[in-house]
């Protein structure tokens, strides 16, 4: 039953596939942190100041709201406010006008904040390259196993943020009876093949209930 052991005890390990699961994905979180921090001590940067620029460069529209980004990493607004100067203050970031509110601002990468935001965005490049090494066939289950996961984690409330595919009240599950395209996206109205299943989609809408 779960809870009943701890998946961080050898013993439950041994005899307990949640357990093995679970520990697995501590152990790649660990892998991440292991990588940012030897990005952030290369650039004289903090792991999440790392992550706002990276955020940011691929953000279509290429501006937010402090509020969007405590959402995006269920961070407090005034722990992204603290991150936000130190950034401005490096020149990496501005405050631009917000074209819906002139008494508001929006945050947006200056030129030398893209270039740099360009630069870090490879810094989990060690597990591409591992991936790599991997076929379609091996990696496609993983993917979907995890995007469950993510599902189920958000739809728990642990997660708040979670722009994918099965999180959108586009997304219409196993409706087509091809293996290699069992979804559908009613917002494109086309079937999605399974390598086509966003983890963060610029058109997502969330499911209601």
């Amino acid at each position: 039953m779960p809870g009943t052991f701890s998946p961080f005890d050898p013993e439950a390990q041994h005899e307990h596939v949640d357990a093995k699961i679970v520990a697995a994905l501590e152990r790649l979180s660990q892998a991440f942190r292991v990588l940012l921090w030897e990005v952030a001590t290369e650039t004289g940067l903090s792991p999440i100041q790392i992550q706002f620029l990276v955020y940011l460069r691929f953000l279509p529209g290429g501006t937010c709201r402090i509020g969007d980004l405590a959402r995006r990493f269920d961070l407090t607004p005034a722990t992204v406010s603290d991150a936000v100067r130190t950034l401005a203050a490096k020149g990496l970031l501005s405050r631009v006008p917000d074209p819906d509110d002139r008494r508001a601002r929006l945050l947006a990468l200056t030129p030398a904040g893209r270039e740099t935001a360009g630069r870090l965005a490879g810094w989990a490049g060690a597990l591409q390259a591992y991936l790599a090494g991997y076929t379609d066939a091996e990696k496609l289950p993983v993917m979907r196993f995890l995007m469950n996961l993510i599902a189920h984690l958000h739809d728990a409330g642990v997660i708040t943020v979670a722009r994918m595919c099965l999180t959108c009240r586009f997304f219409a599950p196993d409706r087509h009876d091809d293996p290699d395209a069992p979804h559908h996206c009613r917002l494109l109205d086309r079937p999605l093949r399974l390598h086509q299943l966003r983890l963060d989609c610029p058109e997502h809408e969330p499911a209601s209930g």
